[in-house]
């Protein structure tokens, strides 16, 4: 790997040190772990409220551009300018439609151009009522069902070949535990990016029946 391709990666990570250091010992979502083996676990979530947008271009285009337009709304672009806490992790998601040669028809070949939703999780102390609206149109506030996810952790950057890799061994266990993948995998990203490599924590993320 080279040491220009090193510091591309995380580049749409480097803009949270430009809204000052509002990531440390940041909230993650709730979840039940319902079974784990390995590096891969089966997870309950409960109903979220997120901010998220789409956009299309390659993997790591669309997650800079997506990035920027939500680190600005929880970090002031909005109606009352009002500053909300950063959550983790920061996750990216294909639209479905796109493929990926694998074991299932639920994402987009990485690399490739596609539309992507990039998402942050709202801090638990709001609602839909009193977060302030976005100024930017492309931002859009929901709340999310109750999902049941199969996971897989890795650590290191988050390469395209590596979460293209990654999926591929995701999907195939839950397959062979006999779980249905029912929407696209998700890339899922904790770290800030003064981050070691070999301390980042990554996941691929699919949700599943039953």
């Amino acid at each position: 790997m080279s040491a220009m391709r090193a510091i591309r990666v995380p580049l749409f990570a480097f803009l949270l040190t430009l809204f000052g250091g509002a990531v440390m010992a940041i909230e993650e979502p709730p979840y039940r772990l319902e079974r784990q083996t390995g590096a891969y676990e089966v997870r309950d979530y409960p109903s979220l409220i997120v901010a998220e947008t789409t956009v299309t271009g390659s993997q790591w285009g669309a997650a800079n551009q997506g990035f920027r337009s939500l680190a600005a709304y929880i970090f002031g672009d909005n109606v009352t300018r009002g500053r909300i806490a950063m959550t983790a992790p920061v996750a990216q998601t294909p639209q479905t439609g796109e493929k990926i040669a694998m074991t299932a028809p639920v994402s987009q070949t990485p690399g490739s151009a596609g539309t992507w939703t990039i998402r942050f999780t709202m801090p638990r102390s709001w609602t839909l009522q009193t977060l302030p609206a976005p100024k930017d149109p492309r931002v859009r506030l929901l709340t999310t069902p109750p999902q049941r996810v199969a996971v897989l952790r890795f650590s290191g950057y988050a390469l395209q070949g590596a979460v293209k890799s990654r999926s591929k061994e995701l999907l195939a266990w839950a397959k062979a535990q006999h779980y249905t993948v029912t929407g696209p995998v998700t890339l899922a990203q904790y770290d800030p990016p003064w981050t070691l490599w070999f301390l980042r924590r990554n996941e691929v993320m699919a949700p599943i029946s039953p």
